[in-house]
């Protein structure tokens, strides 16, 4: 009885609840409403978890150290050499590449860029596009055509649920309309505008700092397509060059991301050497900086543990060895520097403060030489007497970058035969062969330079690799298989076959690059 009497006070006061719910429709919906997963958050807290994700992503483990510094031959593998020999950079193992930044970072980007839009403010859309476009970037240049113009858009009224796969023409197209939009918008920023502020990981919400990093992005793209649309790329470099506020001009413009090191938010690099030991200075850089007396070299690794191995106690592994030959040079190659380690390791102590080493999003150095190719091309209003002084300026920057601020060591090493501007085709290749030093920690961007100019000349991957060549591109996420097949049918019909050798858009024409001669 005494149950019976409990269960019909419960389907009393259920009643009355159901009832009160029916003449109240807000009080019905905020039962459905989770406080503890809030669908509407504030841009500041989107925008830092947004840059904090991407920066990591790209410039971090999984990308880069286990994938691009690999293929571009900044590092090698000595335990497991699988990613260093592409067995496990096939569709099942970059599928998180794909897919995941459309899940996460991007989807905040376009909330934050929504929310600014909304209000007027470009403060606040302006770093969120121009961040945004810094991530589809990595996405196009490593698979080619992606979904760009469709995408994100499926929480929208007549939004694609099955976004199409632009073309990467069209894709760069659109980065230079929205690269455009944010330097012409910043320029007049209203007053009003309170911006993201202290929310700004990167600027800290300054906008002639967003403008100028905006601006040299457009510069960055504008170049990628020289080989195949030298004409819009020559525009565009000259749009870029020319647009409100210009392009870096110092390293205090440099767009990087500052780690708090705390334990929680490091630098990526510092969290990936903090757990594991098999990764090593590939041969190929190494002997580049060795070979020109490079000071970059007791920065960017370590010495040797038997400095007899080596002349000067430095010395890289090959790329792509089998894991029974490649663990030999697990105790006779030089690790990375000691600056990106954070002091004690599972595996040993090696110094340096590297949780608090900022990530490079972009440079200064990587801007000037830019311009040093511009000019020697005669590209974008610049004209070749310009060259020499952006080339050394380039070189400059990223020697105090990394820490190399005595004048005579930076005279001297400018002042070699091998160094020394030279000019024409000559100098093209030192431009490009300086930007792939100077983009050590961003394989992303160093492998795309080389698949754009050849530069370093002759790389080939290592004797175990799959496949005869160094990959143009990765495959597709199986996950579009199965969820957005017709669409990814459609950009490989168009693209090409979906594996490593087919190029990208940009990289269609490698004859017209003077480089590749």
């Amino acid at each position: 009885m005494t149950t019976n009497k409990s269960l019909a006070k419960v389907a009393v006061g259920l009643a009355i609840a159901a009832g009160l719910a029916a003449c109240n429709n807000d009080n019905l919906t905020s039962l459905n409403q989770n406080p503890n997963n809030p669908t509407n958050a504030p841009a500041g807290a989107l925008f830092t978890n947004a840059v904090n994700t991407t920066t990591a992503r790209f410039l971090g483990a999984g990308y880069d150290m286990r994938g691009a510094s690999l293929i571009i031959q900044h590092q090698a593998e000595t335990q497991y050499s699988d990613e260093d020999r592409y067995q496990r950079l096939q569709s099942a193992d970059t599928r998180t590449f794909f897919d995941s930044p459309y899940s996460a970072e991007l989807e905040d980007l376009k909330k934050v860029a929504a929310k600014g839009l909304a209000n007027g403010q470009p403060g606040v859309y302006g770093p969120a596009l121009t961040m945004q476009t810094w991530t589809f970037s990595y996405l196009t240049d490593s698979f080619g055509d992606v979904p760009y113009s469709d995408a994100l858009s499926g929480d929208s009224t007549g939004g694609a649920l099955l976004p199409k796969y632009d073309a990467q023409k069209d894709i760069y197209a659109g980065f230079f309309k929205t690269l455009s939009k944010v330097s012409a918008d910043l320029a007049t920023d209203p007053a009003s505008d309170p911006g993201l502020g202290s929310a700004d990981p990167i600027y800290n919400g300054d906008v002639a700092s967003w403008q100028k990093f905006a601006n040299s992005l457009h510069a960055r793209y504008a170049l990628r397509l020289v080989n195949v649309d030298p004409a819009t790329a020559d525009a565009q470099l000259k749009a870029a060059f020319t647009a409100p506020g210009g392009v870096f001009t110092s390293n205090s413009d440099m767009a990087l991301m500052p780690w708090p090191g705390d334990g929680t938010t490091n630098n990526p690099w510092s969290n990936f050497y903090k757990g594991r030991d098999d990764n090593r200075m590939s041969q190929t850089l190494m002997n580049i900086l060795l070979a020109n007396n490079d000071p970059r070299v007791k920065i960017y690794a370590q010495p040797v543990q038997d400095s007899s191995l080596y002349p000067g106690g430095y010395g890289g592994m090959p790329n792509g060895l089998l894991t029974v030959n490649a663990g030999a040079y697990g105790n006779t190659a030089s690790r990375a520097g000691a600056i990106f380690f954070p002091g004690v390791t599972s595996y040993g102590t090696f110094g340096g403060n590297g949780a608090k080493l900022p990530s490079y999003i972009m440079t200064y150095a990587e801007v000037a030489l830019i311009q040093a190719e511009a000019a020697e091309r005669g590209l974008g209003g610049l004209s070749p007497g310009q060259a020499a002084g952006f080339y050394n300026a380039g070189v400059t920057a990223s020697l105090k970058q990394w820490g190399i601020t005595d004048a005579t060591a930076i005279a001297n090493y400018l002042g070699q035969p091998s160094v020394a501007y030279k000019g024409g085709v000559a100098g093209l290749k030192q431009i490009a062969l300086q930007k792939y030093i100077a983009l050590y920690t961003d394989g992303g961007q160093a492998w795309a330079e080389w698949r754009r100019t050849c530069i370093p000349a002759g790389l080939t991957p290592g004797p175990g690799a799959i496949v005869s060549e160094i990959p143009r591109r990765f495959f597709y996420s199986p996950t579009e298989v199965s969820v957005n097949g017709a669409n990814l049918q459609a950009a490989i019909a168009r693209q090409g076959a979906d594996n490593f050798l087919t190029r990208v858009y940009w990289d269609t024409k490698p004859t017209a690059a003077p480089t590749c001669s």
